[in-house]
C-alpha cells in the first residue's frame, strides 16, 4: 500500500502548490475573468439573484464543517469502535477548514466590492468542501457503495456555494477556484498522513481504487 499512499501525498503536494501559485498570481491584480466576471455580476447581490444565493450562502458556509463535526461525535457515541477514524476525520477537518484563516493574511487579497475580511481563498467555499471531503472519506469507510454519490453531491454543493459568493460579489472566481484547491492540497496530504488513503473498506481490501 505504500506506492498508492505515495501517489496521494504527492497529489496533495502538486495541488497545494497550485493553491500558493495561484495566490501569488491574483494578489495584486486579479486576472481578466475575474475582472469580466465581477463586472458581469455587478449589482446582482440586491437583485432576486443575489437575495437567492445570500440564503443559499448561510447554509452553504461555515455551518457545514460545525454540523460534521457534530455527527463524527454522534458517530463515536453511538459506537465506540469508530472513534479512531473519527479522531483521524475531524483532524482532517480542522487542518483543511483553517486553510483560510491562515492564508488570509498572507494574501492580503481584497474583494471585488467593499466587504469585511481578505479574500483569497473564500471561507465559505473552504468550509463547504472540506465538510465534503470528510463525508466523502466516511462512506468510503463505512458506507464504500455510497462514497461516490457522496463525492457527487459534495462536488455539486461546493460549486454551487462557489457561484453563490460570486454573484454576491463577495469574492473573485479565482478565490472559489483557491479555496479547492487548498482543501484538496490539505485534505489530501493530512489524510495519506494519517493513513486514512488509500481507503480499507470493511472487509479489509484496499478501496484505492
Amino acid at each position: 500500500m505504500i506506492i498508492p499512499r505515495i501517489r496521494w501525498l504527492a497529489t496533495g503536494i502538486v495541488l497545494l502548490a497550485a493553491f500558493l501559485v495561484l495566490g501569488l498570481l491574483v494578489d495584486r491584480t486579479p486576472l481578466a475573468l475575474d475582472q469580466a466576471v465581477a463586472d458581469a455580476l455587478r449589482g446582482q447581490d440586491s437583485q432576486p439573484a443575489g437575495q437567492v444565493a445570500g440564503v443559499v450562502t448561510n447554509v452553504l458556509g461555515p455551518v457545514l464543517p460545525i454540523v460534521v463535526g457534530v455527527a463524527l461525535i454522534a458517530l463515536v457515541l453511538r459506537n465506540r469502535a469508530h472513534l479512531p477514524l473519527c479522531l483521524k476525520l475531524a483532524a482532517v477537518l480542522v487542518l483543511c477548514r483553517l486553510t483560510s484563516v491562515v492564508f488570509k493574511p498572507v494574501f492580503l487579497r481584497q474583494r471585488p466590492r467593499e466587504y469585511p475580511d481578505l479574500s483569497y481563498p473564500s471561507g465559505h467555499v473552504v468550509s463547504v468542501a472540506s465538510a465534503a471531503l470528510v463525508v466523502v472519506l466516511l462512506a468510503a469507510w463505512l458506507a464504500p457503495r455510497l462514497a461516490r454519490k457522496a463525492a457527487v453531491v459534495g462536488a455539486v454543493i461546493t460549486v454551487l456555494a462557489a457561484a453563490c459568493r460570486v454573484v454576491l460579489g463577495v469574492h473573485w472566481v479565482t478565490d472559489t477556484v483557491g479555496a479547492v484547491l487548498a482543501v484538496l492540497g490539505v485534505g489530501l496530504v493530512s489524510a495519506s498522513a494519517l493513513r486514512l488513503l488509500p481507503v480499507s473498506g470493511r472487509d479489509g481490501r484496499s478501496l484505492d481504487g
